[in-house]
């Protein structure tokens, strides 16, 4: 099975490119194979995330992949912060496709024992892989030309909705940054941090942009918000969640009778809030989810 993910690209060149994005996201690019992925956030001065990525080191050049419409904004912050780098950003967005494969053993020329990139010739066309667990189970993230992506399609199988992509994630307690609308927020207050669901810091790897946060909040410890699954029918997405008169988080997409929240640490499981004046009821994820 496949599914089409809604995407944007950008491709980083250029002898400064590993140092540059280095010192921009939250990842450890530089510590990274070639090949190599990276899952990162680019944050604002204040911790906050702005952007989530996946980082491709290659040979030549570093490749992000991002939610759709991202690309262009990433693409003018990252040019703030050229001075005297070398580097070149393209936005690579219109020219290729990608589609996320849930068995990475129906893809042929994937090994699955190999590194977590990879790229190999599929159908006439090189792809560019990535093992990227969407739900629960590691799959493949292909990248492609766009004029190449029917027939490597071809070879795959059936095609899945993206809202069986989302049942399925949000099920496994996976959160996608920008479509549940967690942008904003700290990354270990949506499953990002070191042991989360979606890990994508490095505590380790030297400055970046909102690093002094990062620092602070691993010496506090905890976060006041954490990643949490709510149970309802039809919750709405994007929603304030109140528990007791107060607001207490906000939701994520609504998907096979679940959503993924942002919710302060003290409720419990099993506690009821209202999220949009719908009723739900607080899931703790459980340590097979971080």
């Amino acid at each position: 099975m496949w599914t089409r993910l809604p995407s944007s690209s950008l491709r980083v060149t250029g002898a400064d490119r590993v140092d540059f994005v280095q010192g921009q996201m939250t990842g450890d690019l530089r510590g990274a194979p070639t090949p190599g992925l990276v899952a990162c956030a680019f944050l604002n001065v204040r911790g906050q995330i702005e952007h989530f990525a996946r980082a491709y080191r290659r040979a030549d050049d570093v490749y992000l992949h991002l939610d759709a419409s991202q690309a262009a904004a990433l693409a003018a912050r990252l040019r703030r912060y050229i001075i005297f780098d070398q580097v070149e950003l393209q936005d690579t967005s219109e020219t290729l496709g990608t589609v996320h494969v849930w068995d990475a053993a129906n893809v042929p020329g994937w090994r699955l024992d190999g590194p977590d990139a990879q790229s190999f010739e599929l159908a006439g066309a090189t792809v560019l892989a990535g093992r990227v667990n969407r739900t629960g189970t590691p799959g493949v993230d292909l990248h492609v030309l766009a004029r190449h992506l029917e027939s490597v399609l071809d070879t795959l199988g059936s095609e899945q909705l993206l809202a069986d992509l989302d049942a399925a994630r949000i099920g496994a307690g996976i959160p996608d940054i920008v479509r549940d609308g967690f942008t904003g927020t700290l990354l270990q207050e949506v499953g990002l941090d070191v042991g989360g669901p979606l890990p994508a810091i490095s505590y380790r790897k030297g400055c970046y942009v909102g690093q002094e946060i990062m620092a602070r909040l691993e010496a506090r410890g905890n976060a006041r918000y954490h990643l949490a699954r709510l149970s309802g029918d039809s919750l709405p997405a994007h929603a304030e969640i109140v528990q007791g008169g107060k607001v207490v988080g906000q939701s994520g997409l609504h998907a096979a009778g679940h959503s993924l929240a942002r919710l302060r640490r003290e409720l419990p499981g099993g506690v009821e809030v209202q999220v949009g004046g719908v009723p739900a009821t607080v899931q703790l994820l459980t340590p097979a989810h971080v």
